[in-house]
């Protein structure tokens, strides 16, 4: 028999006093159990395919089609786990995305940490958006690359550091999302590569929250190439896993050095079953996506109609931030919405900076205008009381 774990056990102290601060500042997280009774404002299931049952019928039709004793990779796609069905899912997606090349990873945040800390040398530098998802600042981090941040959508600003830089470094690499996770904005792809392009730098391109809300098919009518994209499975494809588009040489430098790749099991044949599966229907059918862009306009109608816009960041994605400063307020706003049957979660200080907490609304196909309504009249209520 295993003996009963020691309640007693020590804890470092700094480690406590972390905890206690979160405590302190009202912004300690815990897990919650997603509120299956409850209208989802909060997924990132944009199109609603996590529970699309034509999608799960094609899975099977994939799994049929490559029959196969293991179920799992039995381990990283260097040893045992570069099965027939990913290979083919790959050369799939070089086609969906029009790119050269295409390397599937186990999910958004691998492929980031991946891409970006392999890429950037000691002699590089790597400049960023200031509003770029924790998975490009950590792969920043673990990359010995120099690095600044340009303000947000700031292409005066990314310009005047390209300028000042251009003649210092062996190579510079330019980061941005097309749709940004806590605002909902988007930059302006054609903008950033043409100026990438003057100063020959190496733009990438996350488009994990583009794809299936913006577009179907990504940006694949630039001027000019990117260095590198970044398409992740787990938003509007309700899957998991994630992509990086590139050239041949950038595959077989991936393969051989990122080791968010390397170094980990490979995504299961189900896994990859689904993730083709949800590509193949949206390419079929344009139904759910079209419904998504008529819901995003109709809900920015609403907020403006229902006199909210002051407080909402200007977005035409199927994210909608709803500012509230402080942790304890914004977090009351969203329990009151809950018990109304609503499920939107708070962004809490510090995933976002003090004074900029807000309630994530994260629109989708199936939601409906009666619902639209009535959750902004709710928060309309719960602000001004």
């Amino acid at each position: 028999m295993k003996p009963n774990p020691n309640p007693n056990s020590p804890f470092p102290e700094s480690l406590k006093e972390k905890l206690s601060q979160r405590g302190r500042d009202n912004a300690l997280r815990s897990l919650q159990q997603t509120y299956k009774d409850l209208i989802d404002f909060s997924s990132n299931d944009y199109l609603g395919f996590s529970f699309n049952q034509s999608i799960s019928e094609l899975v099977s039709e994939k799994l049929d089609t490559y029959k196969s004793t293991h179920k799992s990779a039995t381990g990283s796609r260097l040893l045992t786990g570069n099965y027939p069905m990913i290979e083919d899912f790959e050369s799939y997606l070089k086609g969906y995305y029009n790119s050269e090349a295409a390397t599937v990873f186990n999910s958004g945040y691998d492929a980031n940490l991946g891409l970006i800390s392999a890429i950037g040398q000691r002699q590089d530098l790597i400049l960023y958006d200031e509003l770029c998802h924790a998975s490009i600042r950590d792969g920043i981090q673990l990359s010995p690359a120099k690095a600044y941040k340009f303000k947000h959508n700031d292409l005066s600003d990314l310009e005047a550091k390209l300028s000042k830089f251009k003649d210092q470094f062996d190579s510079i690499y330019v980061v941005s999302e097309y749709v940004f996770s806590m605002d909902g904005d988007d930059s302006d792809p054609e903008a950033l590569m043409s100026l990438c392009n003057r100063f020959q730098a190496f733009f990438i391109l996350d488009e994990a929250h583009s794809i299936g809300v913006l577009n179907r098919y990504g940006i694949d009518n630039l001027c000019f190439t990117p260095f590198a994209r970044v398409v992740t499975f787990g938003k509007a494809f309700g899957a998991h896993g994630a992509v990086v588009l590139g050239s041949n040489e950038l595959k077989t430098y991936l393969i051989n050095f990122a080791k968010s790749f390397v170094y980990t099991t490979a995504p299961s044949q189900e896994t990859t079953a689904r993730n083709w599966a949800s590509h193949l229907y949206l390419d079929q059918n344009a139904k759910a996506f079209e419904t998504l862009k008529s819901i995003i306009q109709y809900f920015k109608a609403e907020v403006s109609s229902k006199h909210l816009s002051s407080c909402f960041i200007d977005s035409n994605s199927a994210i909608q931030s709803c500012v509230i400063q402080g942790n304890t307020k914004v977090k009351s706003v969203s329990k009151h919405l809950q018990k109304e049957g609503f499920d939107v979660r708070p962004i809490l200080s510090p995933t976002v900076p003090k004074g900029k907490e807000r309630l994530r609304f994260c629109l989708h196909s199936f939601n409906t205008k009666t619902e639209i309504s009535e959750i902004l009249s709710k928060l309309g209520q719960s602000i001004t009381n």
